[in-house]
């Protein structure tokens, strides 16, 4: 099954050829469009001049902390350069405590701030609008058979 080149619309001719391949037409494309819909709505809502990552970052650790700066990268799926980044940043904003894990000093022990804590309390119903806004062209059932799609694809 192939995406026709105008539509979108599924056809039975078999997989695309190369002369077939329009990139606006493909999965990434869409998804890299809902992305950039998904930042601007945050970026123009979000207080505290947070990014998306930063957020994520925060409410994760607030979810787990204590945590290694490893594993808050595992679970928000940033990389280890990434989520190194956002740390330090936020530790120099005084949102996020650092400290040496005394059984291993390679390793870095996270946890949250009061300010920290604060920031999150500040921006949760921004976050809860920002998905609202965000998803809005859907309807709900739409809503849960994409959330769950991304989820099969992560």
């Amino acid at each position: 099954m192939a995406l026709t080149q105008d539509s979108g619309t599924s056809t039975d001719d078999g997989p695309p050829t190369a002369d077939d391949y329009r990139v606006d037409q493909q999965v990434g494309f869409f998804l890299r469009q809902a992305n950039q819909r998904h930042v601007a709505i945050f970026a123009g809502r979000m207080g505290d001049r947070l990014t998306t990552t930063q957020w994520a970052a925060l409410t994760k650790l607030k979810e787990i902390q204590p945590t290694s700066q490893n594993q808050l990268g595992r679970e928000t799926a940033m990389d280890v350069a990434t989520i190194k980044g956002v740390i330090d940043r936020l530790a120099k904003r005084g949102f996020v405590l650092t400290a040496a894990d005394p059984n291993d000093g390679r390793r870095l022990v996270l946890s949250l701030t009061d300010e920290g804590v604060a920031v999150i309390d500040r921006n949760l119903d921004t976050a809860i609008a920002v998905t609202e806004e965000t998803l809005s062209p859907l309807t709900s059932g739409e809503r849960m058979i994409l959330v769950e799609l991304l989820r099969r694809m992560g």
